[in-house]
């Protein structure tokens, strides 16, 4: 129990995260093809929580309560699904998305589902000089406060996008499998704790 941190109430093995902070997943973009053509006007007619406009966005967008999640659905047979917290969540969800589609009368399958993005969150619960951080990491680091309050920070392995704030907060976008989230947040977690801003008492 001794390589055991406890955050919030799950332990945290320190071998996979050192720090001791896990990264939380906030929403899961997975993709899927449902190989076969779509009448989305037909789809959008008799689905409850189907809505679609065409003059605004060439796809149905439906959602459903559990898991949470919403879909766009292109005439193609392609399908998008956002908003899950977990890949498992986001499969299924687009497997109950897939199932209201063939109950509509379409011969829909399951193919090529695939992660397309993972994002993240933490909170390493110190304040960040991003001046400083953004100075001495120029070539992954932009910074312009006027425009956007975060620092940008682009990791080359893995290749990740995380955006860095003021107040400790962490949000990394990009990853296609969690680990990769994991390992980004690793990797930046000494340069933060470096760059840590000392409180004035």
């Amino acid at each position: 129990m001794a390589d055991q941190v406890l955050e919030g109430s799950q332990p945290v093995d320190i071998s996979k995260h050192p720090s001791g902070i896990v990264p939380t997943l906030q929403n899961i973009v997975s993709t899927v093809n449902l190989d076969c053509k779509l009448d989305l006007k037909a789809i959008a007619l008799q689905a409850r929580n189907a809505e679609y406009n065409p003059k605004r966005f060439a796809a149905v967008i439906m959602r459903i309560r559990e898991p949470k999640t919403t879909a766009l659905i292109f005439a193609s047979g392609k399908m998008v699904c956002t908003g899950a917290k977990s890949e498992q969540q986001s499969k299924l969800a687009a497997r109950k998305y897939a199932r209201i589609i063939q109950k509509l009368g379409f011969p829909a399958k399951f193919k090529d589902f695939k992660i397309q993005n993972i994002v993240g969150s933490c909170d390493v619960k110190f304040p960040i000089r991003l001046e400083g951080l953004a100075y001495s990491h120029g070539a992954f680091s932009s910074y312009e406060p006027e425009l956007f309050p975060g620092l940008i920070y682009r990791m080359k392995q893995p290749k990740i996008v995380l955006l860095i704030f003021v107040s400790g907060k962490i949000v990394l976008t990009g990853a296609k499998v969690r680990d990769e989230t994991y390992t980004a947040f690793e990797n930046i977690y000494p340069v933060l704790t470096e760059f840590r801003k000392i409180q004035q008492g």
